[in-house]
């Protein structure tokens, strides 16, 4: 079996970009936050770990051991809405949980502070989005709780909705969120990127009456940033955000001629997983193009050999139309693509600066990658 072609992907991945009439998306993990020197989620668990001291740290690490950071925060939030009087579950009364949950965010937003982060590959990045000349808004979709993005496009003077009206305590806005911007009688102009952070925020906060705002800095000490609540017997007020992003991202997903570029992502979360690779089966003619850092998830690397319009390309090898195979070595290295006999762009800092040079100048105008010398 042949091995693919370095340069004629990113030569068709450049024409990719620069077709105007597409809905182009991109979908991050927490592997772009690392790239900007962020702690991915076993990083981010590590630290918290860390921080946390007695009985609190011994109590974290026994309910990580069988659930992720946001099924623990779930359930502290749960023990601290259902237990009452002397009452305890896993160790912790109401009250306990109420303020290891508040601990435990704290911690997050110390480990997410964005003193410790290199913007430039966030930088590059909001360049693309927002220069990005496309028909229809360029929509950023994101696990992350940091502010790495908003940081960037607020640097760069980007216009930019994220579903929240106001400047204080910013109010979420389902109606918003949910319109299209060819809609009879849209509000939020095509020009507007798209953000939307499915799994929450360390500035999202919940009030007195349960409603969440976005505020203008991280969430202070004391209180609880809103996190997505994983936990499907949450409480429906406090699920209503999540729920509504979660099913603006399906609904873009299957968008007609869509190409979503997917990067620092794992393939660990199922029901993530399920919808991309249902809207991938449902829409032959949209592509979803996976950027791995190391080796193809298993998750991913089933799905993409049975489905051509699901790409995964890593530094070694690539599944493209079905096939999988490793790259053909080129005869001379191709800049910000292919470097020390490996396939680059898995590594978002590579991604968003590729992508940052794909970015039109002038309209009808995209550069191809820098061919060999």
């Amino acid at each position: 079996m042949a091995d693919h072609d370095v340069l004629r992907f990113a030569t068709d991945l450049s024409a990719k970009l620069a077709t105007r009439s597409r809905h182009v998306g991109a979908f991050l993990g927490a592997g772009a936050a690392r790239a900007c020197g962020l702690p991915d989620v076993s990083g981010l668990e590590a630290e918290i770990l860390d921080r946390l001291e007695d009985d609190s740290e011994q109590i974290m690490r026994t309910l990580l051991e069988n659930r992720n950071l946001e099924q623990v925060l779930s359930r502290l939030r749960r023990i601290a809405a259902l237990v009452s009087g002397a009452e305890t579950v896993d160790g912790l009364s109401a009250d306990a949980a109420a303020k290891l949950d508040r601990d435990v965010c704290a911690h997050i937003v110390a480990a997410l502070d964005l003193g410790k982060a290199t913007l430039d590959p966030m930088r590059s990045f909001a360049s693309w989005a927002a220069r990005a000349n496309y028909h229809r808004p360029v929509e950023l979709f994101t696990v992350n709780y940091d502010l790495l993005i908003e940081t960037a496009l607020e640097e760069i003077r980007a216009l930019y909705f994220d579903g929240f009206v106001g400047a204080l305590g910013a109010r979420f806005q389902t109606d918003l969120v949910e319109q299209w911007p060819e809609e009879a009688g849209a509000l939020v102009p095509a020009a507007f990127v798209r953000l939307w952070k499915l799994h929450g925020s360390v500035n999202w906060v919940w009030t007195s009456d349960q409603e969440i705002v976005r505020l203008g800095h991280p969430v202070t000490t004391g209180e609880a940033a809103a996190i997505y609540p994983s936990d499907t017997k949450y409480e429906e007020s406090r699920r209503v955000p999540f729920v509504v992003l979660q099913d603006r991202f399906r609904r873009a997903l299957h968008q007609g001629e869509t190409l979503m570029l997917i990067s620092g992502y794992s393939f660990a979360d199922d029901h993530l997983n399920e919808l991309l690779f249902d809207a991938a089966t449902r829409r032959e003619r949209s592509e979803l193009i996976a950027f791995c850092f190391s080796d193809i998830p298993p998750a991913l690397a089933e799905r993409a050999e049975l489905t051509p319009n699901l790409q995964a390309v890593a530094p070694s090898e690539a599944i493209i139309g079905g096939i999988r195979a490793g790259w053909e070595t080129p005869l001379d290295a191709l800049a910000g693509v292919w470097e020390n006999d490996a396939f680059t762009l898995g590594d978002f800092a590579r991604l968003s600066a590729y992508l940052a040079r794909s970015t039109d100048p002038e309209p009808g105008f995209a550069p191809a990658p820098t061919p060999p010398a």
